[in-house]
């Protein structure tokens, strides 16, 4: 007799195996095509909108990234190239030694009196900075060593004791810098277009 009960009871149970209690087949009909098509579209459209912002978000960073790259790298350039200025002319007596040898709108020689003996004729005594290309190169006697990449321009004025422009190096006493950089590993052509611009005036010490 339990036997009949049981067999009596196995297909009711095979065809409600649902959480809750009904059977399958109730909730069938109820996924269509048409329902898959517009799932499919709503995460279409939200993967598409992260998407999205995933890439303006990378693209503010690659640009933010790439202003501080430059910004840093010019000012570094420029404080070494005007302190070296300033300096120009070192020697053991006032004026002993001219400051400048060469004024160049992208060239400028300097002369730093270093062993003490009243000439600047020493193979390190000389100081060239010299725009070529797109790099700003400095020459101490050992070859021209890159200071700074992705220079996009590089403009030295030359003036006299009465503000006058000049070109004479024996008749210079400031000198107007202005360096124009961009980022040297930009990725994007946003951030490659970045220029920031730094000008400074320096007053030679020792004329």
């Amino acid at each position: 007799m339990s036997q009949r009960r049981f067999a009596r009871r196995r297909p009711a149970t095979s065809r409600s195996l649902d959480v809750d209690a009904r059977p399958r087949a109730v909730h069938a009909p109820r996924v269509t095509l048409a329902d898959l098509l517009v799932s499919t579209a709503v995460l279409g459209l939200t993967l598409g909108a992260m998407l999205t912002t995933l890439e303006q978000g990378q693209q503010a960073w690659a640009v933010g990234a790439a202003r501080v790259e430059a910004q840093q790298s010019a000012r570094a350039a420029l404080a070494w190239l005007s302190a070296e200025l300033r300096t120009a002319g070192q020697g053991p007596g006032p004026r002993s030694v001219p400051p400048l040898s060469a004024a160049e709108p992208t060239r400028v020689v300097l002369q730093v009196d270093r062993d003490q003996d009243g000439a600047a004729t020493g193979v390190t005594e000389a100081i060239t900075w010299r725009l070529a290309g797109d790099i700003l190169r400095r020459d101490a006697g050992g070859g021209a060593q890159p200071v700074i990449n992705g220079v996009r321009a590089l403009t030295l004025a030359y003036f006299d004791a009465a503000g006058a422009p000049t070109t004479d190096p024996a008749a210079v006493h400031r000198v107007a810098i202005t360096l124009v950089t961009r980022a040297d590993h930009a990725t994007s052509p946003r951030a490659r277009d970045l220029g920031p611009v730094f000008t400074t005036d320096v007053h030679l010490r020792n004329r």
